[in-house]
């Protein structure tokens, strides 16, 4: 079960905070979009006709990339954790779309994708930027090679 963390905010700035959530073009995912194209590759974004809608969608390497808030996905890092207000609500929010997300990636899967998902905490410094990308761009050439 993950820790729980006290919210600082009353409801109303809650709800009115939560709302100013964007679900496509968030910082994290268009550092990934830069950075992948400085190396080289051209994608399409937000593919409707896939599984899930990936943010990053390369075709010519049958690859498929999510861009993950650790929030809201639940990650395993210091920005997963459930909320101290309403737990059972945010476990269950979270439960749902984490099982969404397996769901989603089974699919993709299932059609001869790779799927890969970039979490926003490695994208945090410097450093894990560039490791990420790197790792990433090794992993999606590789793919071509490979015949997939």
């Amino acid at each position: 079960m993950l820790a729980h963390m006290a919210d600082f905010l009353s409801p109303t700035e809650r709800s009115e905070r939560m709302a100013r959530v964007r679900g496509r073009d968030t910082k994290p995912e268009l550092f990934v979009r830069k950075a992948l194209h400085a190396e080289g590759f051209r994608f399409r974004v937000n593919v409707a006709n896939l599984p899930g809608r990936p943010d990053i969608v390369m075709r010519r390497y049958s690859t498929a990339i999510f861009v993950h808030g650790c929030y809201w996905h639940s990650h395993s890092c210091q920005k997963g954790r459930i909320p101290s207000t309403n737990p059972a609500f945010w476990e269950k929010k979270f439960l749902t779309n984490k099982r969404r997300d397996v769901r989603v990636a089974q699919a993709l899967r299932g059609q001869g994708w790779h799927v890969y998902v970039v979490w926003e905490c490695q994208l945090r410094t410097i450093a894990g930027r560039e490791r990420t990308i790197k790792a990433l761009a090794k992993r999606i050439r590789r793919n071509q090679r490979d015949g997939a």
